[in-house]
Protein backbone atom coordinates (compact mmCIF):
# COMPACT_ATOMS: atom_id res chain seq x y z
CA UNK A 1 0.00 0.00 0.00
CA UNK A 2 1.17 3.50 -0.86
CA UNK A 3 1.89 6.13 1.77
CA UNK A 4 0.16 9.47 2.13
CA UNK A 5 1.68 12.37 0.23
CA UNK A 6 0.89 15.99 -0.61
CA UNK A 7 0.59 17.94 -3.84
CA UNK A 8 0.64 21.73 -3.94
CA UNK A 9 -1.60 23.42 -6.49
CA UNK A 10 -0.75 27.03 -7.38
CA UNK A 11 -4.07 27.75 -9.11
CA UNK A 12 -7.46 26.50 -10.33
CA UNK A 13 -6.03 25.23 -13.63
CA UNK A 14 -3.59 22.95 -11.79
CA UNK A 15 -6.40 21.74 -9.49
CA UNK A 16 -8.55 20.94 -12.53
CA UNK A 17 -5.63 19.09 -14.18
CA UNK A 18 -4.99 17.10 -10.99
CA UNK A 19 -8.63 16.03 -11.13
CA UNK A 20 -8.35 15.10 -14.82
CA UNK A 21 -5.44 12.78 -14.05
CA UNK A 22 -7.48 11.10 -11.31
CA UNK A 23 -10.47 10.84 -13.62
CA UNK A 24 -8.51 9.06 -16.34
CA UNK A 25 -7.66 6.33 -13.79
CA UNK A 26 -11.16 6.14 -12.28
CA UNK A 27 -12.95 2.77 -12.45
CA UNK A 28 -16.22 1.33 -11.17
CA UNK A 29 -15.87 0.52 -7.48
CA UNK A 30 -13.44 3.38 -6.77
CA UNK A 31 -14.26 5.70 -3.87
CA UNK A 32 -12.76 9.15 -3.46
CA UNK A 33 -13.39 10.87 -0.13
CA UNK A 34 -12.99 14.66 -0.16
CA UNK A 35 -12.37 16.62 3.02
CA UNK A 36 -11.97 20.38 3.17
CA UNK A 37 -13.67 23.56 4.31
CA UNK A 38 -16.36 25.39 2.38
CA UNK A 39 -14.86 26.98 -0.72
CA UNK A 40 -11.71 24.85 -0.64
CA UNK A 41 -12.10 23.58 -4.20
CA UNK A 42 -13.85 20.24 -3.78
CA UNK A 43 -16.20 20.87 -6.71
CA UNK A 44 -13.40 22.24 -8.91
CA UNK A 45 -11.50 19.01 -8.32
CA UNK A 46 -14.64 16.95 -9.07
CA UNK A 47 -15.11 18.82 -12.38
CA UNK A 48 -11.58 17.81 -13.32
CA UNK A 49 -12.19 14.19 -12.28
CA UNK A 50 -15.38 14.08 -14.33
CA UNK A 51 -13.64 15.56 -17.37
CA UNK A 52 -10.77 13.10 -17.13
CA UNK A 53 -13.22 10.20 -16.78
CA UNK A 54 -15.04 11.20 -19.97
CA UNK A 55 -18.01 13.32 -18.89
CA UNK A 56 -18.69 15.43 -21.97
CA UNK A 57 -20.61 18.40 -20.50
CA UNK A 58 -18.85 19.68 -17.39
CA UNK A 59 -21.58 22.31 -16.90
CA UNK A 60 -23.65 19.52 -15.33
CA UNK A 61 -20.98 18.93 -12.66
CA UNK A 62 -21.82 20.98 -9.60
CA UNK A 63 -22.05 20.51 -5.88
CA UNK A 64 -25.01 18.32 -4.91
CA UNK A 65 -25.51 20.25 -1.67
CA UNK A 66 -29.30 20.27 -1.80
CA UNK A 67 -30.00 17.22 -3.96
CA UNK A 68 -27.45 15.07 -2.06
CA UNK A 69 -26.40 13.01 -5.16
CA UNK A 70 -25.55 13.98 -8.73
CA UNK A 71 -24.81 11.31 -11.32
CA UNK A 72 -22.63 11.83 -14.34
CA UNK A 73 -22.26 9.50 -17.32
CA UNK A 74 -18.66 9.11 -18.44
CA UNK A 75 -18.76 8.25 -22.13
CA UNK A 76 -15.98 5.73 -22.57
CA UNK A 77 -16.07 3.69 -25.75
CA UNK A 78 -14.93 0.46 -24.13
CA UNK A 79 -16.04 0.93 -20.52
CA UNK A 80 -18.92 3.31 -19.71
CA UNK A 81 -18.83 4.61 -16.16
CA UNK A 82 -21.36 6.26 -13.87
CA UNK A 83 -19.90 8.69 -11.35
CA UNK A 84 -21.96 9.22 -8.19
CA UNK A 85 -21.10 12.62 -6.65
CA UNK A 86 -22.42 12.76 -3.09
CA UNK A 87 -22.54 15.68 -0.66
CA UNK A 88 -23.07 14.27 2.84
CA UNK A 89 -23.07 17.62 4.65
CA UNK A 90 -26.81 17.42 5.38
CA UNK A 91 -26.99 13.69 6.08
CA UNK A 92 -27.50 12.54 9.65
CA UNK A 93 -25.51 9.32 9.53
CA UNK A 94 -25.54 5.73 8.38
CA UNK A 95 -29.31 5.45 7.96
CA UNK A 96 -29.35 8.42 5.59
CA UNK A 97 -26.35 7.11 3.66
CA UNK A 98 -28.00 3.70 3.37
CA UNK A 99 -31.29 5.29 2.27
CA UNK A 100 -29.66 6.93 -0.76
CA UNK A 101 -28.27 3.56 -1.90
CA UNK A 102 -24.62 4.17 -1.08
CA UNK A 103 -23.62 0.48 -1.10
CA UNK A 104 -25.17 -0.06 -4.52
CA UNK A 105 -23.46 3.08 -5.86
CA UNK A 106 -20.11 1.68 -4.72
CA UNK A 107 -20.79 -1.56 -6.59
CA UNK A 108 -22.13 -0.07 -9.83
CA UNK A 109 -20.00 3.01 -10.40
CA UNK A 110 -17.34 5.30 -9.01
CA UNK A 111 -18.21 7.38 -5.95
CA UNK A 112 -16.93 10.80 -4.92
CA UNK A 113 -17.98 11.94 -1.44
CA UNK A 114 -17.78 15.60 -0.36
CA UNK A 115 -17.53 16.26 3.41
CA UNK A 116 -16.37 12.66 3.79
CA UNK A 117 -15.03 13.28 7.29
CA UNK A 118 -18.67 13.33 8.48
CA UNK A 119 -19.17 9.69 7.45
CA UNK A 120 -15.58 8.36 7.43
CA UNK A 121 -16.48 5.35 9.58
CA UNK A 122 -19.13 4.32 7.00
CA UNK A 123 -16.88 4.48 3.93
CA UNK A 124 -14.99 1.49 2.57
CA UNK A 125 -11.41 1.15 3.79
CA UNK A 126 -10.13 1.02 0.20
CA UNK A 127 -10.71 4.66 -0.62
CA UNK A 128 -8.56 7.59 -1.64
CA UNK A 129 -8.99 10.31 0.95
CA UNK A 130 -8.06 13.75 -0.33
CA UNK A 131 -7.78 16.53 2.22
CA UNK A 132 -7.85 20.01 0.71
CA UNK A 133 -6.21 22.88 2.55
CA UNK A 134 -6.47 26.41 1.13
CA UNK A 135 -3.03 28.05 1.13
CA UNK A 136 -3.99 31.25 -0.73
CA UNK A 137 -6.78 32.73 -2.85
CA UNK A 138 -6.52 29.97 -5.48
CA UNK A 139 -3.64 27.85 -4.19
CA UNK A 140 -4.29 24.59 -2.34
CA UNK A 141 -2.45 21.75 -0.69
CA UNK A 142 -3.90 18.34 -1.45
CA UNK A 143 -3.13 15.55 1.00
CA UNK A 144 -3.71 12.16 -0.59
CA UNK A 145 -4.05 9.09 1.62
CA UNK A 146 -4.77 5.80 -0.18
CA UNK A 147 -6.43 3.13 1.93
CA UNK A 148 -6.07 0.04 -0.24
CA UNK A 149 -5.10 -1.32 -3.66
CA UNK A 150 -7.70 0.58 -5.74
CA UNK A 151 -6.91 3.81 -3.91
CA UNK A 152 -3.18 3.22 -4.40
CA UNK A 153 -3.78 2.82 -8.14
CA UNK A 154 -5.65 6.15 -8.20
CA UNK A 155 -2.94 7.90 -6.18
CA UNK A 156 -0.27 6.60 -8.55
CA UNK A 157 -2.03 8.40 -11.41
CA UNK A 158 -1.15 11.78 -9.90
CA UNK A 159 2.15 11.05 -8.22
Amino acid sequence: MSHAFAIDSPDLAFTHDLGRRLGRALEAGDVIALVGPLGSGKTTLVKGIAGGAGVADLRQVNSPTFVIVNEYEAARADDPLVIHHIDVYRLRGSDDLEAIGFDEMCRTGAVIVEWADRVADLLPADRLTITIEPTGDTSRRFGLAPGGPAATRLAAAVR
